[in-house]
């Protein structure tokens, strides 16, 4: 869940400078031979039953209300490799004012390992993933800092990185726990590292 910070208190992100190359040296070790992606191509399952849905919804209140809906449709390229974009939206209030965030994300997911009980017997379906995303957000200005006229608006780019777990919950749905690091340099720090998100698919 997004986490804002006044300005003054920004974060600096402090992203392991080996975590790229380790997710590219996972996703080389783990892909399928050229013959296997042959076979998968030819057993290909129909578009209706590749497509999914889902998305977050978070809610705190208190001192500090937040309120965040991000949902998402995606599509299944190969068994391993899925894809997905949607909306994003939250709503903030904290004693010092409120704001909203609005904008869009896409990602994908590459599932290095699709069921950890064929080499552990964990008698759970959990399976672990790598993903990067991309994510473009639209701030309120003079939340955010000084200067700038109000109701004014910027944007903010992020691309994020990182390791999740997906926990099966029928034949096509799972819960998935994603912890990501923010790999540029945004002007305005509104995650820490690394970003713990939950979502569903279905």
């Amino acid at each position: 869940m997004q986490k804002l910070i006044k300005p003054g208190k920004r974060r600096i992100p402090n992203v392991p400078k080996t975590l790229f190359l380790v997710l590219v040296v996972i996703l080389f070790n783990t892909m399928p031979s050229a013959g296997q992606s042959i076979e998968q191509r030819s057993s290909r399952p129909p578009l209706r039953e590749r497509i999914f849905y889902g998305g977050s919804f978070g809610l705190q209140f208190g001192n500090i209300t937040n309120i965040e809906l991000s949902p998402i449709v995606g599509i299944w390229m190969l068994p391993r490799l899925s894809i997905a974009a949607g909306p994003t939206y939250q709503y903030y209030k904290d004693p010092f004012g409120r704001t909203d965030i609005y904008g869009g994300r896409s990602f994908f997911r590459f599932m290095f390992i699709q069921d950890i009980s064929k080499f552990i017997p964990l008698g759970l379906p959990v399976g672990f993933y790598i993903q990067g995303e991309y994510e473009g957000l639209s701030l309120e200005a003079d939340f955010w800092t000084s200067g700038l006229p109000a109701g004014s608006r910027l944007w903010e780019h992020n691309v994020l990185a990182g390791l999740g777990i997906s926990q099966a919950l029928g034949m096509k749905s799972s819960m998935n726990i994603s912890f990501l690091w923010v790999l540029t340099q945004p002007g305005y720090e509104i995650y820490d590292n690394p970003e713990i998100r939950i979502d569903f698919v279905f």
